[in-house]
């Protein structure tokens, strides 16, 4: 590995999708979420104050993908110590499966589990933060009270999403996040959220317990009740803190990887990189026809075995499963690689996972590094809104196994739904070298994986490896690849393997996105990268 290459200090870029900055960094997936983040910094807090600052603030400004309504995840290095906060949500106490048919699961308020990221934000500003909750809070309301302007992509899919929002009989998605309560904000458009920046007062004054219970808890269970939905007063007041879990560990070409434990999708991620660990780096970079077929049958194996082997630690505490994690069962997946597709691998045609989520990563001048990544599940979540208070529920009702009781992840009261995010850090001789993340559902760990390739086998800076076109395999051989940005060889090869290729655009928003920051080791400074394929932004104090 070519560090000083990987690290060499890069031109900022205008649009601030690369930045060089000194006494740490911020990356977001929102520009105003980014300068949130700093802000904190600059006012002496640490990297858990910046990231509960950027987190509130993209509940503000990223409702398509996350808000008050969903659930958050982080990986955290914190004075020597790295450890994983699981900010799961829960299914309300009246979520049995005989009350929820499967169109109620999609949209609606029955597709809503009990909102967690408030309990979660909570925590850690309570037990790691230093500077005032209110503090923390103050960006998000001033970008709730004063507005911001609507990107092309939220534009985008707004539209794509319009039906959904319209849906619903109380309209209360479409009033709050459509234009006169009908149609899409143009492009640039000033959007301004009143009954958001309300309640963030209400919190920033009172704390989460307001939320969970106080008045706001009271209007929640009532505007559920009034529109059918499961979700009761006493569900939040019954929302844990989130749990501390110990992080998924495992070697990368002599590096520390730490990534996130079940309920999140970490262990994907894991088996990737350990079954990636056991190639030669000269097999994997340049692209060749043959290694795209090789990493697509990695992806394919790593799915089938999350579907396999469900587990949650909450249910198998005594008897943890580690296959996915173990190196030498990675090397006989390898081993087990064909030059052709493989037929005994599912090759069931799954539907498109349009799931989404977003992702920020921090590092403070102290070394302390945060990863956190929240959603409220699909874009735009249940497509409806709490009255009067202005966020999305989320829904996770949808990700939930229907037809095994026996699955930890089966729909019932007080379940926890599975996660596929994957926030991560690098370790270098034991200290946070890189914090990364991605959105984008079953898509996250195999673009964070192909990211990680690029840097560390390709020898790539992170804009370079950001840049790089990206595939993604789902485990039934569907590869959706941005087509015109590879060799017509590797496409040509991967259909005559059997493949079913589907052509995406270049700079696809499908292949999920990547947020990720680095403390140098061969210069002082600290570099970040945030998605071209999206919006987003890197900024220092």
């Amino acid at each position: 590995m070519d560090l000083e290459r990987i690290e060499a200090p890069g031109d900022a870029t205008d649009d601030e999708k690369y930045a060089v900055t000194e006494g740490g960094i911020v990356v977001t997936a929102f520009p105003l979420a980014t300068e949130a983040g700093v802000s904190m910094l600059k006012k002496g807090g640490n990297a858990v104050d910046a990231a509960c600052a950027a987190a509130f603030a993209l509940s503000v400004c990223e409702p398509q993908s996350s808000g008050l309504g969903g659930q958050s995840m982080a990986l955290i290095h914190l004075h020597g110590r790295t450890f994983a906060v699981d900010g799961s949500s829960r299914l309300p106490s009246l979520a049995h499966i005989s009350r929820i048919v499967n169109s109620d699961r999609i949209h609606g308020y029955r597709a809503a589990t009990v909102p967690s990221t408030l309990a979660f934000l909570g925590y850690l500003h309570l037990r790691y933060g230093r500077l005032e909750w209110s503090t923390l809070i103050e960006p998000a309301i001033r970008i709730a009270r004063d507005g911001y302007r609507i990107s092309p992509l939220q534009h985008r899919l707004q539209q794509r999403e319009l039906s959904a929002l319209m849906a619903a009989s109380s309209r209360s998605g479409a009033r709050y996040f459509l234009k006169n309560a009908s149609y899409p904000y143009d492009t640039g458009d000033r959007f301004v959220q009143p009954d958001l920046a309300a309640l963030l007062e209400i919190i920033a004054e009172r704390g989460p317990r307001e939320f969970y219970l106080g008045r706001i808890a009271r209007i929640i269970g009532e505007d559920m009740e009034a529109n059918g939905g499961l979700i009761r007063t006493e569900d939040l007041a019954l929302i844990p803190w989130p749990i501390e879990r110990r992080p998924i560990a495992i070697p990368y070409r002599g590096l520390s990887v730490a990534t996130m434990p079940p309920p999140a999708g970490g262990r994907s991620l894991a088996l990737v990189l350990l079954m990636l660990d056991h190639m030669a780096p000269e097999m994997l970079a340049p692209v060749t026809p043959q290694n795209q077929h090789c990493l697509a049958e990695i992806f394919r194996k790593a799915l089938l075995q999350r579907r396999q082997y469900p587990y949650h630690p909450n249910f198998y505490a005594q008897a943890m499963d580690d296959t996915m994690v173990n190196a030498g069962f990675a090397a006989e997946l390898v081993k087990s690689i064909r030059v052709s597709i493989d037929p005994a691998l599912s090759c069931d045609a799954s539907p498109r996972d349009g799931g989404e989520t977003t992702h920020l990563s921090v590092i403070d001048d102290e070394g302390n590094a945060v990863a956190i990544s929240q959603s409220i599940e699909a874009i735009y979540g249940s497509a409806v809104a709490a009255q009067g208070l202005g966020f999305l529920y989320n829904n996770y009702v949808r990700t939930m196994e229907t037809k095994d009781p026996g699955n930890p992840y089966y729909l019932r009261p007080n379940a926890v739904p599975y996660s596929t995010v994957s926030p991560s850090i690098l370790f270098r001789n034991e200290k946070p070298w890189i914090v990364v993340g991605s959105p984008g559902s079953d898509r996250i760990f195999s673009a964070v994986a192909q990211f990680l390739l690029h840097v560390i086998d390709g020898g790539l800076s992170l804009g370079e490896a950001v840049d790089r076109p990206r595939l993604h395999c789902s485990m039934g051989g569907k590869i959706s690849i941005e087509a015109a940005r590879f060799d017509p060889s590797v496409i040509d090869h991967l259909i005559k393997l059997g493949y079913d290729v589907e052509r995406l655009d270049s700079y696809s928003f499908f292949p999920g996105a990547i947020y990720a920051a680095m403390k140098c080791q061969t210069n002082p400074t600290y570099q970040g990268v945030a998605e071209v394929r999206r919006e987003g932004s890197v900024a220092g104090p």
